[in-house]
C-alpha cells in the first residue's frame, strides 16, 4: 500500500509539472537558467522537460492505480530517478555549481530513488511474476 502511495504522489508531482512544463517551457529561463534559442531548442524543452516528466508520472500513476505494475514501476523508477539523480550530481560537481534549483533536483531525485528502492524490496512479488 505504501508503495501505491508513493507512486500516487510522485504522479501528482511528475505529471502536472510535466504538463506545465510543455505549455511553458520560458518558465525554466528563470527557474533553471535554461533558454532555447530556435525553434528546435523550444521543441526540446517540450519533449524533455514536458513530455518526459509528463510521462513519467503517466507511469507513477499506472503503478498506482494498477496493482499488478507497481513492482515494475517501482523498478523503473529507481533507474529514471537514480539517472537524474547521479548524472545532476555528476554534473553539478563537475561545473561547482549547486543552485537552489539543482538543490531541490538532488534531494528530490536522490530521495524518490532511495524510498522507491527501498519500497520495491519492501513489496513483494506477485505470484505469476
Amino acid at each position: 500500500m505504501m508503495a501505491r502511495i508513493f507512486l500516487a504522489l510522485s504522479g501528482l508531482i511528475w505529471f502536472p509539472y510535466g504538463l506545465y512544463l510543455f505549455f511553458q517551457p520560458t518558465y525554466l529561463a528563470d527557474a533553471a537558467g535554461i533558454i532555447s534559442t530556435t525553434a528546435t531548442g523550444h521543441i526540446e524543452l517540450r519533449a524533455m522537460y514536458g513530455g518526459l516528466q509528463a510521462g513519467i508520472g503517466g507511469l507513477a500513476f499506472a503503478g498506482a492505480l494498477r496493482p499488478a505494475l507497481t513492482r515494475q514501476v517501482l523498478f523503473a523508477g529507481c533507474f529514471l530517478f537514480g539517472g537524474l539523480a547521479v548524472t545532476r550530481l555528476l554534473a553539478a560537481l563537475g561545473a561547482g555549481e549547486f543552485s537552489p534549483y539543482t538543490m531541490f533536483g538532488l534531494c528530490f531525485e536522490w530521495g524518490s530513488t532511495l524510498l522507491a528502492l527501498w519500497l520495491l524490496r519492501a513489496t513483494p512479488a506477485s505470484p505469476a511474476a
